[in-house]
């Protein structure tokens, strides 16, 4: 993923909460300069309005139109005003319906909640964690709040897969304020994205009410935490048998819309991690995919990466889906190589004759992931409500 031009990890909402990050995510982090939630909210750059106008050619006069607004970025403006040309604080001139939502405005209502909320008897606040990641001069911001405790478990490994939610928006009109539901696998140090809905709040019209929103989301997490078990153990008893379809563990990955070097290097975990290398889990083929993405990703964070992300889920969430689209975008290439006479040769019928039967096989268990699907769904829609 590309590297964001800064980089602040955090631990405890504030100075009150004696609170460190948990070893290994310190082990892996590789940083001593660590701060508090409220703190790193506190020194993101903040947003405000300001007029704009155009020059009329003919008359040379600068016009102001109400139209539209400058969202810039109010200490830049300071320091341009005293001739700092490095200083550069317009971020986006968007609509007169563009809303500036600030990051306090999201994340101090959050600061407020994990005061209120428990786990285990234990304040959110005492537990939060993660990293918030900078681009385009802090006009993009994203970041990982995770919750130290709140955690499962895998039979027979000691390291976690510790719950959170992954947030951000932007100031360009590209990115409304999100959150949605995010693990770290403490084993491989590997981000399990988008396990919730995205929730989504646009920068239009009269915005407020944070706080029941945050608890929302909250309360979905723990939700998420009670299933992810269930759906790990039982991806874990579903196998792709090798040496029974036409192609190998990158083609797996490429037949499922990874590009190459993603594809290399997601076969690469999955057959260090497999039990037997010859018949990998689905567990263990995602876990794969998510090292692949979490190390090795060449892009940004945004629409590229989260469709990867939800392709890879696919994979623990809808194995019987996955096959089903490894199968369908195989039977596409073997139809691109048919002969004159529209006759799939007979190797490529043979083939896919061979995958449609591994994927009966997962067909027969697909009811048990659908029927845990619908009652987390379920659940969700009871904790909105």
């Amino acid at each position: 993923m590309k590297s964001p031009e800064t980089s602040t990890v955090f631990a405890g909402v504030d100075a009150r909460t004696d609170t460190n990050l948990p070893e290994w995510y310190e082990a892996r982090q590789n940083t001593e300069d660590v701060t508090t939630f409220a703190e790193a909210i506190r020194n993101l750059p903040q947003a405000t309005e300001t007029t704009v106008g155009y020059e009329n050619p003919y008359t040379g006069e600068w016009v102001e139109t109400e139209r539209f607004n400058a969202v810039v970025e109010p200490n830049r403006l300071i320091e341009q005003a005293n001739d700092n040309a490095d200083s550069d604080p317009l971020f986006s001139v968007p609509t007169d319906s563009y809303t500036i939502i600030n990051p306090t405005d999201v994340y101090g209502a959050l600061e407020d909640v994990l005061r209120a909320e428990t786990y285990e008897d234990t304040p959110l606040s005492e537990l939060v964690f993660g990293e918030i990641r900078q681009y385009r001069g802090g006009g993009e911001v994203h970041m990982d709040i995770m919750f130290d405790g709140l955690s499962v478990t895998l039979p027979g490994r000691n390291e976690p897969i510790t719950m959170g939610v992954t947030s951000g928006y932007d100031f360009f009109g590209n990115n409304a304020v999100y959150v949605e539901g995010f693990a770290r696998d403490s084993y491989c140090a590997n981000s399990i994205r988008s396990l919730t809905d995205r929730e989504v709040i646009k920068h239009v019209g009269e915005v407020d009410g944070f706080g029941p929103w945050w608890e929302s989301v909250l309360e979905q997490l723990e939700l998420v935490a009670d299933d992810l078990l269930g759906f790990i153990t039982d991806a874990q008893d579903i196998t792709l048998t090798l040496p029974d379809v036409p192609f190998d563990l990158e083609g797996f990955y490429e037949l499922l819309g990874f590009p190459e070097y993603l594809a290399q290097q997601a076969a690469s975990d999955a057959r260090a991690n497999a039990a037997d290398p010859f018949e990998i889990d689905m567990w263990t083929l995602h876990s794969g995919a998510t090292y692949a993405l979490t190390h090795f990703f060449r892009g940004k964070e945004g629409d590229s990466l989260d469709g990867y992300v939800r392709t890879a889920n696919d994979i623990l969430f809808n194995p019987d889906g996955t096959l089903e689209r490894v199968e369908r975008e195989y039977e596409q290439q073997a139809e691109a190589e048919t002969n004159g006479d529209g006759q799939t040769g007979l190797e490529s019928q043979v083939a896919l004759a061979q995958i449609e039967q591994v994927s009966e096989g997962v067909r027969e268990k697909a009811e048990t992931f659908e029927e845990r699907e619908e009652a987390l769904r379920e659940r969700f829609a009871e904790a909105a409500d």
